[in-house]
Formats: structure tokens, sequence, C-alpha cells
């Protein structure tokens, strides 16, 4: 069979690892016929039979091992530091879809004209969220002139790359009501209109969370080299925004936020995320589950282009049918909701035909079959 022939029979990925393969190693027509017949039964073995319950052997093949997950919660990433959720709350937080996971995070690699540590320090401090709070040295209330004096640490100033002026640039472009001014130490922030001690001790929680360089949510940074390269591992995750830093490879940037990965790349990227950080949380725990069954969740969680959570608010609280619906949670609402709407059950899946007790849309059961005997 030669190559042209396989595109009915198998994937196009497939045909491409297998033209990649023939040209690497110089085959004989023979071998290469075997070869093919062997990757053509490989995969029709692979394959699941029609009527087959993938959804069920899917959530099982899942579920069963991760009962044995540890739920030990935090973890240091190697050398970085950085501690890292893993174990069964990661893989509630990834199949739950939530906005923010616990440990956001972000790996980041640079272009090669970027790649020495002097270069990658200077990104990493582009890239690491500076508040006003994080070059202050013990802030106070000056009750007597009723302003707030902010003593500033020059040295962490000199080595995040900020200059004072800056610093009063913004404070005054955020803060117009107030009088702002600085001595060689420190700030002196003063409200233009009177206020009461309360007030001023709240201002000054405000004043200190002002935002003043680097990317908002990054609040750690890492630099180290890994096989000749150097990478910055940060804690806290803000993909759109990093990628707009010269020198980020936008191409391997990483973020284990998977709403940040859509929103950066689009739909095949988070799709593509969901299995990676699923894979690399089970391997993590030492069980090794079939990709195809994370691969088959990944789809239902992105299929409508949108990332939808395994729950209530996502796949399992918009399926077609509405007895499918009410037998997951909150059962009243969808049966009172369809019955106003005046809603029509299919029956076609497999929870709503074993509700009303009939025989239910797998294996054998897909079809009806007449039997005629002769007479």
């Amino acid at each position: 069979m030669k190559l042209k022939e396989l595109e009915n029979v198998l994937p196009q990925k497939i045909i491409e690892d297998i033209k990649n393969v023939f040209k690497e190693f110089k085959l004989t027509e023979a071998q290469k016929k075997r070869a093919i017949e062997r990757i053509i039964n490989a995969y029709k073995n692979s394959c699941y039979e029609p009527g087959e319950a993938i959804g069920v052997v899917a959530a099982q093949s899942i579920s069963e091992p991760a009962t044995q997950m540890t739920m030990r919660t935090y973890h240091l990433a190697g050398a970085s530091e950085i501690k890292v959720t893993l174990g069964l709350p990661r893989l509630i937080e990834i199949f739950d879809a939530r906005r923010t996971p616990k440990t956001p995070m972000m790996t980041i690699y640079l272009k090669k004209n970027y790649n020495t540590m002097e270069k990658a320090y200077k990104v990493a401090s582009e890239i690491q969220e500076t508040k006003l709070d994080d070059i202050a040295i013990e802030p106070a209330v000056d009750i007597l002139n009723m302003r707030i004096e902010i003593p500033l640490d020059f040295n962490e100033m000199k080595e995040r790359k900020i200059k004072i002026n800056k610093v009063i640039e913004i404070l005054k472009e955020t803060y117009k009501d107030l009088k702002i001014k600085s001595t060689k130490e420190k700030i002196l922030i003063k409200p233009k209109e009177e206020i009461t001690i309360k007030q001023l001790q709240k201002l000054k929680t405000k004043v200190l969370k002002t935002h003043i360089k680097g990317v908002k949510g990054v609040s750690e940074v890492r630099v180290l080299k890994k096989e000749n390269e150097w990478i910055i591992n940060t804690l806290g995750s803000n993909l759109p925004k990093v990628l707009n830093i010269p020198g980020v490879d936008a191409k391997r940037a990483i973020s284990n936020n998977i709403h940040e990965v859509y929103k950066a790349f689009g739909i095949e990227a988070a799709r593509q995320a969901i299995i990676d950080y699923a894979v690399n949380t089970m391997k993590e725990g030492g069980l090794d589950v079939d990709i195809r069954h994370i691969m088959l969740v990944a789809d239902v969680m992105t299929a409508d282009g949108k990332i939808k959570a395994i729950g209530r608010y996502g796949v399992a609280g918009s399926k077609g049918s509405v007895l499918a619906r009410a037998n997951f949670e909150e059962t009243i609402k969808h049966l009172t909701r369809a019955a106003i709407n005046a809603e029509v059950d299919p029956l076609d899946s497999i929870i709503e035909n074993v509700i009303i007790n009939q025989v239910v849309p797998v294996g054998t059961g897909m079809f009806k079959l007449v039997f005629k005997p002769k007479k």
C-alpha cells in the first residue's frame, strides 16, 4: 500500500510520522510494506468499537487511580524553590477549570539573542511586579502633621532598577487628590482635604499597594540555567502581558492557568494545556493513565470553543437531556425549568435510559434486531 492510499485509513499526523521514519531509515519496499501493515493493525486495535461506553471507561480510568493520589498540596519545583500545587488538588483545579489556580506560575523561555545571564536578569526585573510596599522600609503615619511617611529602600530599588523620580511620577498620576513630595530618603504624602486618622490609615494601606513596575500578578521571579539555556520561573501569572515584553519567546511561554493560555493562544492551545497538565500531575503522583482518556475529557471541555468545567456549571449542567441534568445536581431546578419550557427529552444517552429502566444505547443496545425464523 502506498502512502497516498493511507489517507482514508490513518490520521494525517501518523502518515507524517511514517514519512519521517522512512526518510531516516533506509528500508526496502518489502520492509516498508510490512511496517505499514503493522501500523494499520496497531491503529485499528487502538480505536474503540462502535457503541463502546468511552465516557464511562474514561471516567473510571482517571478517577480510580486518582483515589490513590496524594493529598499533599505543595511541592517545591526543583532548584527554583517556588511552591507548586500538585496531587489531587491540582487535578481538581484542571478539571474544574478554575479561573485562578492556588499557585499560579509561568515558565518563560528567552529568545536566542537574550540567552545570557545579564539579559535574563534584566527581563526578569521587567516581569516582576513591584508595589510601593516592596521598596519601602517601615512606612508610618505622622499624626502631628496628618501625613504618611514612606522611607525608601534604595538597595532594593537599585536591584529592581527603579528610580525615585519614576515612583513620584506614578503616585502623582494615580492620586490627583494628594500632595506628594520627596526628600532624599523618603516620600511624604498628605491629603489636600482634611480627613480622620482612621481614613489616613486606610489611605496608607491603599498607597502601599500602588503598582510601580512590572507585570501585575507576578510576585516572584527565579532565573535559572537549564541545559545551556536561561529560563525564568515565576510565582503568579499574567501570560498575555508577559508576551509583550522584549526578549520573551512567545512560542514557548507556559502558564499553568488554562484560561490565560486560552486568552493568549486560543482554544486549541487550552485543550493541549489541559492534556499536558493532567498527564504531568498524574505522572508526578506515580500514576499511569492512558492519554486518550484525558484527551477525551479535554475534548469535551473545549468542544464549544470555550473552556467548560466538568460540573454543574459546565459540561454536566449543559447536557441536552433534561433527566441527565437533573440526575447530576440541583434536580428540582432542572425539572421545574424543563416543565416551564416544555422541553422534550430524546432519551439518547445512558443516564436517562437507566432512570426510566430502558435498554441503554451502548454496545448491543445501540441497534434493534428483528429475527424472522424460517417457517
